[in-house]
């Protein structure tokens, strides 16, 4: 697991792209002549009250060479077999460059729209490359929606607008959780117990997720202010996230795999005994690795956007990945359908119906979520997917605690047996570390 973390840290941190609606870069002549426009960026603007503020460093070179941004809405492939003229003049929106700073209103549009801005200049068509003389001309771009008073001074593109209250909601409802229970759950760790091993990584998960919202949140700060915010903490807070998620991962499928592949070896008395074997540890390590390599995938996959979001689900990798979920979903299914069907005692089918629920709910809130998205307009698919996927997570978190610690069912069902739950301490002191 360590190994797996590291690699996921190195790859998230190399991967680091300048990213925000405050751009700064060059528009480059020959890379326009080449690409048939340079492409600057996209943005969603809400609807109304858009602004574009293009500011350049010499504004001299740009008259010369009659630069211009290009405003497309919903860049359409077909372009791509029309002339270099022609692909041009399909433009809605055209921004000479000839002063030190330009303001550009957005029409109102009775939707959300993606608009991607291009540059380009009077080389642009030019068959011929004689414009490699010509030096780079330096520009710091600003695009905006409309805020809450109606001024264009909002950072956020449509599908990124509630994140930053999102997670300021979230902070405080982990913040005033972990006032109430972070008492009684130290006392819990500190007694140990035979849940001890569970409970650690459910905390360690959670206090992962917490940091990710908090790295989010942080990131989301700045990016309100300045449209730039801070790419390494948003990465921080991705990487935090696809940590707990495959420790999460690892624990559900050890616990399913050792109930499973142990259950003929076992007498009927002990049927939940689990069994740290060879096959159980691969099967849990394996689903770890592939889903850390979905996850890494699908984050480079989706490099071209501003805020990288894995559960956009808008590639291959992040169709495998709810392809996963779902086969493990199934596999649960069937590990428990087993074990409760043969299982006469009313206190551990209680157990395995809430611990059903709570690995049900992490797994398929993924995949349910996505197809429910398809209601909702394109602004909005990925903000619904994001928080929803974030807010049953931590209820299913809420649920295994509840489980795990309830003295009513849980203790219980342990004192019928010093070896009847999984992550026992006569197992634990026998089968090694977990």
């Amino acid at each position: 697991m360590s190994r797996l973390s590291a690699a996921l840290a190195a790859a998230l941190l190399l991967s680091l792209e300048a990213s925000g609606k405050t751009l700064q870069g060059l528009f480059r002549t020959e890379a326009a002549r080449q690409e048939n426009g340079q492409f600057i960026t996209k943005f969603m603007f809400q609807g109304g009250a858009g602004l574009l503020v293009c500011r350049l460093e010499d504004p001299g070179p740009a008259a010369q060479r009659e630069s211009r941004l290009l405003l497309f809405q919903d860049l359409d492939p077909d372009l791509d077999n029309l002339s270099c003229s022609q692909r041009l003049g399909k433009a809605q929106l055209t921004v000479p460059l000839s002063l030190e700073e330009h303001n550009q209103t957005v029409p109102r549009q009775f939707a959300a729209t993606v608009w991607q801005v291009l540059y380009a200049d009077r080389y642009t068509c030019q068959e011929s490359s004689v414009t490699l003389s010509h030096s780079d001309l330096s520009f710091t771009l600003l695009l905006f929606n409309a805020d809450s008073a109606g001024n264009p001074l909002d950072h956020f593109s449509a599908e990124e607008a509630g994140l930053h209250g999102f997670y300021f909601l979230l902070l405080l409802a982990y913040f005033i959780a972990c006032c109430i229970y972070v008492q009684p759950l130290y006392q819990a760790l500190k007694k140990g117990g035979p849940m001890h091993t569970v409970l650690r990584v459910l905390t360690t998960a959670l206090a992962l997720q917490g940091f990710s919202a908090l790295c989010n949140y942080v990131h989301l700060a700045r990016y309100s202010r300045d449209g730039a915010g801070f790419p390494l903490m948003g990465s921080l807070a991705e990487f935090w996230d696809m940590v707990s998620q495959v420790s999460m991962l690892y624990m559900l499928l050890s616990l399913c795999m050792g109930w499973t592949l142990s259950r003929g070896r076992k007498p009927q008395s002990r049927p939940l005994q689990w069994e740290r074997s060879p096959a159980s540890t691969a099967v849990a390590v394996g689903g770890v690795v592939t889903q850390g390599a979905l996850l890494l995938w699908e984050q480079y996959s989706e490099s071209e956007s501003d805020h990288h979001s894995y559960h956009a689900q808008q590639s291959l990798a992040g169709l495998l990945l709810i392809a996963l979920r779902v086969g493990l979903a199934l596999l649960l299914a069937s590990v428990l359908y087993q074990i409760i069907s043969t299982e006469r005692s009313t206190l551990k089918r209680d157990f395995y119906f809430s611990f059903a629920k709570g690995c049900f709910l992490w797994f398929l809130c993924h995949p349910v979520l996505v197809l429910m998205s398809a209601v909702f307009n394109d602004h909005q698919r990925e903000k619904v997917v994001t928080m929803g996927v974030i807010l049953c997570q931590s209820i299913s978190m809420v649920i295994l605690y509840q489980l795990f610690l309830s003295r009513s069912l849980y203790w219980e069902v342990s004192s019928l047996s010093s070896v009847s739950l999984p992550l026992t301490m006569s197992r634990a002191n026998h089968g090694g570390r977990y």
